[in-house]
Order: structure tokens, then sequence, then C-alpha cells
């Protein structure tokens, strides 16, 4: 398995001109500062000497525009190679998004952990990009400027002035890095546990505190929090002890190159002016090493983070894409011999089902739980890819076309309907987004919903809440079914549509929904067993395979599942 590091790396691939741009204009900068402390020293020790003023000009006008130069380049730097990582962050999140568009169905990942992997861990690209690939970059082009220019003026004081940039820019960050490594794991593991503690705390509040257990889950929070702040503490220690051993080595170089040019010139072999010169230019070398400790110490958890990012970008993804342009045409549903399972190893979901449903018909599928009611609905929407077996719509497969092409042909109400938080408005045109208000009164009309709308203040504008909690459970699903009749889809997939609602509900909103529905085809998930006097056909499912098929009434008539559920004795 690769390193994250180097594959968040490649990530920046395509912008590769920019960052070197940047790694350039930050080795310019950081030179000039370099330069001009190295210049001040020539121009301090050379005015000691009262030498005529003319002698001075160059250098002053030098000094100017080094202090220009290195304003203007750290800017360009900046502009640079910010520019370029959050560009790159774009990229990363577009593709995260996508792969979870098509992953995220089957709830592979913890809601709450990812936010976490979408904003802290997405985010340490950036911080990978930032600050440790250009300084490091640009400190070895002006270290080596540094260390040519010592060599320059002291061939030994050089020599010593190389063996501290290395120990200081190499050897520190390396231990660092090393040492850095676990705690980082350790900081985005708490990060994520703190942030699924939280969300799961306030998401569940109600019933927290209906049972009792809102202190448990307070303390649970507060152990997530005291774990991140014990990481965070040993991050920093970690920081600090990087800064002081940085500060050690620098300081220990700076006495041997004053003590070499002390004894150069003593001997002749080096003048005061070049002395001072080699002392400052020693000093500000380590000013260029200084940030790279600290960026080190800072791997670990950005490759924490980059590991839980491929985790995500490397999961497969739940429907595969066939590509082209191919198109559905409505028509009959016809389903031989589908199989399906979640994991390699697991058992059978749909095991050989069969099933078909014609143009309008209306068909249920019922069943014991487990039996794959809701497998069979994760198919049709384009959750989940057949691992064997065919699914066809109008002589088409269903796996051959794209999901979003299936499902303008295939569309309905999943299981958990989600209500985004907004407008009743805004919730119906995600699916007709050029729907006119006419248009959306009639669908809230004919889902019978049109009246509790227009009490809502602002009508079409009401609020209805974070997923949906200014509304009943009843009018969430007319709300879902509304959404789902705005589509041109001729088949309509309704799985488990009056779960936990109340009998009368529940009779209800089933026949406005099938009222609703008109003359398409509709497939009724359920296991509720009321109320299904009006459809032409019901497919009784166990273990993943169809065992009765028939009219409502036929399927009372003979024994079976069916005629056991509705508990009535064996026929005569």
């Amino acid at each position: 398995m690769r390193d994250p590091l180097r594959r968040m790396l490649s990530l920046a691939r395509p912008r590769g001109t920019r960052f070197a741009l940047g790694v350039l204009a930050g080795a310019v900068a950081t030179a000039s500062g370099a330069g001009l402390l190295s210049l001040a020293a020539w121009l301090i020790a050379t005015a000691a000497t009262h030498p005529p003023v003319t002698a001075l000009s160059v250098a002053v006008v030098l000094t100017r525009a080094l202090g220009v130069t290195r304003g203007l380049t750290r800017y360009l730097e900046r502009l640079v190679t910010h520019d370029a990582a959050l560009r790159t962050l774009a990229d990363v999140r577009v593709r995260v998004y996508e792969r979870l568009a098509r992953t995220e169905p089957v709830r592979r990942f913890r809601s709450p952990d990812l936010v976490t992997r979408l904003v802290s861990d997405t985010d340490a690209t950036q911080d990978l990009l930032v600050r440790g690939l250009t300084p490091p970059l640009a400190a070895l082009l002006t270290g080596a400027g540094a260390v040519a220019l010592a060599t320059a003026l002291l061939v030994p004081g050089g020599l010593v002035l190389a063996a501290g940039l290395v120990l200081g820019g190499l050897v520190v960050p390396v231990v660092a890095a090393a040492l850095g490594r676990a705690t980082g794991a350790r900081q985005a593991a708490a990060r994520a546990e703190l942030t699924t503690a939280l969300v799961d705390a306030l998401h569940g509040a109600p019933d927290l505190a209906a049972n009792g257990a809102t202190a448990r889950a307070v303390a649970r929070v507060e152990a997530a929090d005291a774990a991140l702040t014990a990481a965070a503490r040993r991050d920093a220690g970690l920081l600090g002890l990087g800064a002081g051993a940085s500060a050690l080595v620098a300081g220990l170089t700076l006495w041997a190159t004053l003590l070499l040019g002390v004894v150069a010139v003593e001997h002749g072999s080096l003048g005061p002016i070049p002395m001072a010169v080699l002392a400052l230019t020693a000093l500000a070398a380590f000013e260029i090493v200084a940030p790279l400790p600290a960026a080190a110490a800072r791997l670990g958890a950005v490759r924490a983070s980059g590991a839980r990012l491929f985790d995500v970008l490397d999961t497969p993804p739940a429907v595969r894409d066939p590509g082209g342009a191919g198109r559905l045409v409505p028509g009959a549903l016809r389903i031989r011999d589908l199989r399906v399972r979640y994991a390699p190893d697991a058992t059978w979901a749909l095991d050989g089902l069969d099933l078909d449903v014609a143009p309008g018909e209306k068909v249920a599928v019922v069943g014991p739980s487990g039996s794959g009611k809701s497998t069979l609905a994760a198919v049709l929407f384009r959750f989940l890819d057949p691992d064997a077996g065919t699914v066809e719509i109008g002589g088409t497969s269903l796996t051959s076309v794209a999901a979003d092409a299936a499902r303008t042909v295939v569309s309905g109400v999943p299981q958990h309907p989600h209500l985004f938080t907004g407008s009743v408005r805004a919730n119906l045109l995600l699916a007709r987004p050029d729907a006119t208000d006419e248009a959306l009164w009639d669908v809230l009309r004919r889902v019978r919903l049109d009246g509790d709308v227009a009490a809502m203040p602002g009508g079409l504008d009401a609020d209805v809440g974070e997923h949906g909690e200014r509304l009943s459970g009843g009018m969430r699903q007319r709300l879902a079914l509304g959404r789902a009749l705005l589509t041109d889809a001729t088949l309509l997939v309704l799985d488990e549509p009056t779960a936990h609602l109340d009998p009368d509900t529940r009779d209800a909103v089933l026949a406005d929904l099938l009222d609703a529905a008109g003359e398409r085809a509709v497939l009724l998930v359920t296991h509720d067993l009321e109320r299904l006097d009006r459809m032409d056909t019901v497919h009784v499912v166990v273990d993943g395979r169809v065992v009765q098929r028939g009219r409502p009434a036929d399927l009372l008539a003979r024994d079976g599942w069916y005629r056991r559920a509705h508990r009535l004795p064996a026929p005569v």
C-alpha cells in the first residue's frame, strides 16, 4: 500500500508548475532575507572603517532592493502556493463527493465520522502542500546558497554550517516526524471520536433524556475531548522539543563558526569584515530551516488524515458506471435469478429472485424482516449492483446505463427519505429545478398536502426544519412522494412508505400514494399487510426468493406465508 503522504502529494501533480513557481518565489524570498542580514553585516563592519560614502552607496541600494524583493516574492509565494493548494483541495473534495455519491447509499461510513473526513482530513491536503512541500524545497535551495557563501569566505566555516544545517534541517525534522507519527494517528482518531460522540449526543438528545442516559452521553463526549486534548498536548510538547533542538543546533553551529572565524582572523586567513559576514550568514541560515521541525512533527497527523481520506477514495463504488450515453426505454420490469450480497463472504440477501411488473401495474413485495425486500429496492434505485442475474426495463439491462439515466425511468421513495433543511419549495425542486409554482401546487394536491402547506407560514417557502422535523411523519412521506412524482419516471418504487405511522395515517398515506401514482407502475415494498387489496399482484419474499405470488384474495385463500401472516388457519 502506498504511503498516504506520497499519494497526497500526487494529487498536486496537475499543478506542479504552480508549486514549482511557488518554491522558486519562496527560495528567492528566503535568500533575500538571508542576504539582507549578510549584507547588513558587511555594511556595518565596513562603515566602522570610515570609508568614503560612495563606497557604501551600492550596498545601500542593494539593501533596499533585497528588502523590496523579499516582500514581493514572499507575497507571490503565498499567493501562488495557496492558490494551487486551494484548487487542489477543491479537486479532492469533488473526488470525495463523487465517490460518496456512488458509495454512501449503502452506509459504509458513520455520518459523524464522515464530517471529519470531509473537513479536517481533507484539509490536511492543503496543510501538507503549503507547509510540508514549499518550505523544505525553498530551504534546500537557499541553504545551499548560504553554505556556498560561507565556504567561499572560510572553508571550515562552510563545512560547519553545512553540518549544522543538515542536523537542524534534516536530522531534527526526521526525528520529529518519527516521534509525531503515533501522536498524529491518535489525534486524528480522537478528533473523529469526538465528532461522532458530539453529533450522536446532539441528535439523540430527546431519546437520551427520555431514557436517563444524558449523563453517560455527556461523559462520552468529555472522555473523547480529554483524549483529543491529551493528544494535542503531546503534539505541542513535540513541537516545543523540535523547536528547542533546532535552536540548540543553531546556537552550537554559530558558536563553532565564530570560533573558527576568530582563529582564522588571528592567523590572518580571514579579514574582520568577512568574519562579520560569515557569522551573520550562519545566523541567517538557521532562520531558513527553523520552520522545518514543526512542519515535520505535523506529518504524523497529516499522514493519519491522508489514510482516512484515502479510505473513502479507495472504497469500491457500490454501483459501477458503464459509461456512454445509453438510456432506458420505459416498459415492463423483468427480474430473473437476481442475487445480491453485501460482502464476498456474506450470506445472499437476494438469492435467485424472479419478479415482473407490467406497465401501470401495482405490485406489492412483502415478507418477514431481513428477507431482502429493501435490498431489492436498493437495486432498483441503483444504490447497489447485482452480483448475478438480470434486471431489465423495457428489454434494456438496468446496469447497462448510468445510474442517473436509470433514475429518469425509476424513481420513488427510499426507506428513509431525506428532507433537506430549507423550504418546501426547495425540497420539491430537487426533482425538477425548472418546475413552476403551479406544478408544485399540483403535485401537492395529488398527494393531499396542499392544504397543510397552504396553512404553513410562507406556503411553499415554509421551512421544513432539519430533516423535516417541523412536519409530521405522514407529511414527510407525502412530500417525499410529491418529489418523486415531479420526475418523469414510469416506475415508482416505494420502500416502506408507511413505516412508523399510526393505522389511520398509514391507510390514508397508502391510499394517496396509489391515487397519486396514476397510470405509473408501482412496486410497493412493505412489511405491512393491511390495505393491499388495491394491489394487482403480491409477491412474498422469504430468504431472498419469491415463494408466493398472486392476487391478494388468491393468496389468502391458499396455505402459505401470506395466509399465516394474516393469522388465518390453514384452509380445509
